[in-house]
């Protein structure tokens, strides 16, 4: 018996180093939550001028990305005034750097009003994205965060990760 606590008790523990446990006062619940991939899988996410740059209306805008293990990217925007959209939805990536949208893509990802701060959400997935669950409307950023969980829990992927980036729009 007391061999089997020495095996439980490291195996315990590593579980627990990716959890989140959290518990809220006055309310008897209990909840954790255990993320699978430990370490993140997006090594870098930017637009191409840097994060916190400036881009005029009318400009194309292009991020860098770069992935650790292939899967699917969906990049969201959330414009200065709460406006959620994407510019991506659950494309195939491998592993590497990549530019979003690709230079001389048929597309382009073109910058619009209303001006001010755009903030930018990389969101990772070892499968397909769900096509149940879109980014529009009017987000905060917790209605944001609680959205991405959402997408999350219906792409069923064992491997996830979330990386955020930001540039100013001016008029």
């Amino acid at each position: 018996m007391r061999r089997m606590v020495f095996i439980f008790t490291p195996a315990l523990a590593l579980l627990l180093a990716g959890c989140s446990i959290t518990l809220q006062p006055g309310n008897a619940a209990f909840s954790m939550r255990v993320r699978m991939q430990l370490s993140p899988v997006i090594q870098r996410f930017e637009a191409e001028r840097g994060a916190g740059s400036g881009y005029q209306v009318g400009e194309s805008v292009h991020f860098f990305i770069a992935l650790s293990q292939p899967g699917y990217i969906t990049l969201v925007a959330l414009d200065p005034g709460g406006q959620a959209y994407e510019f991506q939805h659950s494309r195939y990536l491998s592993t590497g750097t990549h530019v979003l949208p690709p230079y001389g893509a048929h597309y382009q990802y073109t910058v619009t009003y209303p001006t001010g701060l755009e903030r930018v959400r990389a969101i990772y997935t070892s499968t397909p994205g769900p096509l149940s669950v879109r980014f529009h409307g009017i987000f905060t950023s917790s209605g944001l965060n609680s959205h991405t969980e959402l997408y999350f829990e219906q792409s069923s992927a064992q491997v996830r990760d979330i990386a955020d980036t930001y540039f100013y729009i001016n008029p």
